[in-house]
């Protein structure tokens, strides 16, 4: 049994950042109305938009991630917070505790098996894989879900589906997708079966293919080896003269060669950088020697100065200044001077020490690196003519093996038992697909006939006056004094009561057939209408439903004069554009 504990939600379509929870543990009916004092508090207009099925739809997202309705996940945040979206449901099935926690704005989902988180998907806030895991716990689709738990005048009764669509319905609800998938299941090891006996036809063939020509294959190894043989040996001569060319030059004495051109090339290199050095110092030393000359010849002549202006001998305090110039210049050009003539020297010592360095060397190669790969080349010749001398006729050993064994035997066992199987497996695929399948109608009929019967009673139960039965071909037959009728010839009313009863006796065969739940929402199906006589009928059914049958059903109405037939409500109020849910109030008589 699946047992719905509770639901919790927050920032989810009307409602706010206030956590608001529903209790479903009872085992009653329930009456669900709504007050908006938005809108002025007891009009007769004030019962819309309070958000009554924001509880359905918020238990359709706890358990698949979308809306009882059409509307994107996006738009299930509520519109003034925008962000902090979360509901929670708890369950109970086979004695294990469940709860799923979704939220969007940041997106998450999260599932917990007896408190323990069984599987996350933080990123993307869904995941295909998590869901098809609840699916499988919960055993029901999203549309039998709308159509046993949750019903609502928006969901699309079954009776104006597509026939395919309804063939869906109630294939999955009397156990034939099961078959289906059986047959899915069997369709792929037929498939394998096939395989295998292609295989095996492919060997035999193979084997009788090969006793036929098993002396040309024999010659067309000889053949082939005779090949290898002289291509071996033409490889054997191709590397011994390409050796014989390479070894006709000296490597070693190449190498030693090589290193002195780079000995030579660095001496040689260091005597024009020297003699370059050479050529600017020598022009700085007499530049130098100039300047020395100079301030000297100027330092002599101060005596005898005299202004360049008037013509007057300097006096003593200015002769003492342009003395005390001169003095220093003549100490920075000695310096300088000095310098310079160290680095001559210097250099002058540097050549000599390098001294006469001889004539460059002659090399074969260009560089050291073209001499060693000339010498790794031939050791790599030598090399591959070792293991190319050393190979091993690959071919010597075939042509004894084919010509010491004696032609297979070709077994076709093994081909003959795959066939049997996989003509049994054709046969019993056929029992599962085939319409006319004595398995897939007996299936039909055992649980067709307690469809009928269960519909039969709750229509007489809802007073309905039609008979409303399903055929052996899954077609529904609408029938009144004799005439045949569609759905759509009945009134809104009728209308209503047949949706309710199909629901009903559908809700029946599913618990007969997989487990019970004990949950049943019904959305403004009895409002529109519905007569007097048909809003009684309904009410009888349900308390007899959750009276006897243990189910905790909500019913959400717009219709006050309810309340004195219930003995719970549930009161959803809408104030300051948010929506809160009173705790169940019984209703004192």
């Amino acid at each position: 049994m699946i047992k719905i504990k509770d639901l919790t939600v927050k920032n989810f379509m009307s409602v706010g950042n206030q956590t608001q929870a529903v209790d479903f543990e009872g085992e009653q009916l329930t009456l669900v109305l709504g007050e908006n004092l938005d809108q002025g508090g007891d009009d007769s207009g004030s019962r819309n938009g309070t958000g009554k099925t924001t509880i359905i739809n918020a238990l359709s997202y706890a358990l698949y991630g979308k809306a009882l309705t059409n509307i994107r996940a996006n738009n299930l945040i509520n519109k003034t917070n925008s962000k902090g979206m979360l509901v929670t449901l708890q369950f109970e099935k086979d004695n294990n505790n469940y709860r799923i926690e979704r939220g969007r704005g940041p997106n998450f989902f999260k599932f917990y098996i007896n408190n323990q988180e069984a599987l996350v998907d933080e990123s993307q806030g869904d995941s295909r894989q998590t869901q098809d895991d609840v699916n499988t716990l919960l055993g029901m689709s999203h549309d039998m879900f709308k159509h046993i738990v949750a019903l609502n005048t928006y969901t699309e009764p079954f009776l104006s589906m597509r026939v395919n669509d309804q063939r869906q319905i109630i294939e999955q609800l009397l156990g034939i997708t099961i078959l289906s998938e059986k047959a899915d299941a069997l369709k792929e090891q037929t498939r394998q079966t096939k395989d295998a006996i292609t295989e095996e036809t492919l060997k035999i063939n193979a084997i009788q293919t090969a006793n036929e020509k098993i002396e040309g294959s024999i010659d067309g190894l000889r053949r082939t080896q005779r090949a290898w043989i002289a291509k071996n040996k033409q490889d054997q001569d191709r590397l011994s003269s390409a050796i014989e060319e390479l070894e006709k030059l000296d490597i070693e004495t190449e190498l030693d060669a090589h290193e002195k051109l780079a000995n030579w090339t660095e001496h040689n290199n260091a005597i024009l950088a020297l003699r370059k050095e050479l050529g600017t110092l020598e022009p700085a030393l007499q530049r130098a020697d100039k300047s020395v000359t100079k301030a000297e010849k100027d330092i002599a002549e101060l005596e005898d100065a005299t202004c360049y202006t008037c013509g007057q001998e300097l006096h003593a305090d200015k002769k003492a200044e342009i003395a005390e110039r001169k003095g220093k210049e003549l100490e920075d050009a000695i310096a300088y001077q000095t310098e310079i003539t160290g680095k001559v020297k210097d250099v002058a010592l540097a050549l000599e020490k390098i001294g006469d360095i001889n004539g460059k060397p002659t090399t074969f190669y260009d560089t050291a690196k073209e001499a060693y790969e000339h010498r790794s080349n031939v050791d790599n010749l030598k090399k591959a003519l070792e293991d190319k001398s050393q190979e091993t006729d690959p071919y010597a050993a075939q042509i004894v093996e084919l010509e010491e064994t004696a032609i297979q035997k070709v077994d076709w066992n093994s081909v003959n038992e795959l066939t049997s199987y996989k003509e049994h497996q054709e046969f019993l695929l056929k029992l599962l697909t085939n319409k006319d399948s004595f398995i897939r109608k007996k299936i039909i009929d055992q649980n067709l006939a307690y469809l009928n019967n269960r519909l039969t009673y709750y229509l007489d139960k809802l007073g309905l006056p039609h008979q409303v039965l399903f055929q052996n071909d899954l077609n529904v037959e609408i029938t009144q004094l004799g005439q045949d009728l569609d759905f759509d010839n009945l009134s809104r009313g009728e209308r209503n009561r047949l949706i309710l009863g199909l629901s009903f006796a559908f809700r029946d065969v599913w618990e007969s057939l997989y487990q019970n739940i004990n949950l049943l929402f019904i959305d403004e199906l009895i409002d529109s209408g519905m007569d007097t006589a048909g809003v009684e009928n309904s009410l009888g059914v349900l308390k007899k439903m959750a009276r006897e049958r243990s189910k905790n059903i909500y019913l959400i109405s717009h219709k006050d004069e309810l309340i004195g037939r219930v003995n719970h409500v549930l009161r959803v109020v809408k104030e300051n554009g948010f929506t809160s849910y009173a705790n169940d109030l019984e209703v004192v008589e």
